[in-house]
């Protein structure tokens, strides 16, 4: 499949905690949120999977000439004999022509399929370019730093790779009030950190590690790589900082008020639900990926 094929970024929203789109959302909107997400979504597989072919002189990789601009070839998955400087460099390079398409939705015409789609939202929406271009920086920042020491340094990494998300939508709504912005940031970065608790040990198979460092010390966690009490209680502890965050999304909602509001409050509820399906398993992350079932998001829609 083509990762960067709107069917490719659609096939993800099935491990969201959330509907994308939800349909809680006026008709018209839905659309631009769809194109925002197919964005998101694109970003976090070019800086997560890509591998391109390092090939010398200005030959291009079958991806870079068919995939991107909606044909049919395809990243190689995966190379015995590819360094991580070369991973990372492809990753760079490739993150570096998305960016260069970003601003191509502002001056020119876009190649790719998904800016394609987004162009029109950002047109119809006026969107800004900073919330994309912060995205695509999270993604640089994942290929130079594995862990982070604190928890500002991760809420500093959150600032790009969540809180443009929420500014995105709220720009679709045509709301940029100060205090709407601030509550979406604690949302967006509450929902980040779920989707931490969530997939340490996929982000660990990442070279990653999402979880402070002074916090794992503090629960004298060494491994993250098989349960144990000590990460278990790390991980309640994490829980309750993304559940404080997230309770700023039914402020958020009351303020925008109406059947958006109710739309908006409900990527917040689906964040704590993911939470509580964590404690149900006993905060195992090792079998499986807790979350949420669809009854139990449904009842988050109509609370």
């Amino acid at each position: 499949m083509d990762p960067a094929s709107v069917s490719a970024v659609a096939a993800r929203a099935r491990t969201e905690n959330f509907p994308v789109a939800s349909l809680l959302f006026p008709r018209a909107i839905r659309p631009h949120l769809r194109a925002i997400y197919g964005f998101a979504r694109l970003v976090d597989i070019l800086g997560d999977e890509f591998i391109g072919e390092r090939l010398e002189g200005a030959k291009r990789s079958p991806f870079r000439n068919s995939a991107l601009a909606g044909g049919t070839g395809k990243a190689r998955a995966s190379s015995e004999t590819t360094s991580t400087s070369d991973v990372v460099g492809d990753r760079l390079e490739i993150l570096g022509e998305l960016e260069r398409e970003v601003e191509a939705c502002y001056s020119g015409e876009p190649t790719w399929e998904v800016m394609r789609v987004l162009q029109p939202t950002i047109r119809a929406c006026d969107l800004p370019r900073e919330p994309f271009l912060r995205l695509i920086e999270a993604n640089r920042m994942d290929q130079r730093i594995s862990q982070y020491a604190t928890w500002a340094d991760l809420k500093h990494y959150c600032v790009h790779s969540a809180d443009p998300v929420g500014r995105l939508v709220l720009g679709v709504l045509g709301r940029c009030e100060p205090e709407l912005v601030a509550l979406s940031d604690d949302v967006c970065t509450g929902l980040q950190l779920v989707n931490f608790l969530q997939d340490v040990p996929r982000d660990l198979a990442l070279g990653r590690v999402y979880l402070p460092a002074e916090d794992r010390a503090c629960f004298a966690v060494l491994k993250l790589d098989e349960p144990s009490p000590q990460l278990k209680r790390l991980l309640w502890y994490e829980a309750e900082r993304a559940s404080g965050l997230l309770g700023s999304g039914e402020e958020l909602g009351r303020r925008l008020g109406g059947r958006v509001g109710r739309a908006v409050a409900v990527f917040a509820r689906g964040g704590l639900a993911a939470l509580e399906a964590l404690e149900r398993a006993d905060w195992d992350i090792f079998n499986g990926r807790p979350r949420p079932s669809r009854a139990r998001l449904a009842l988050a829609a109509i609370r």
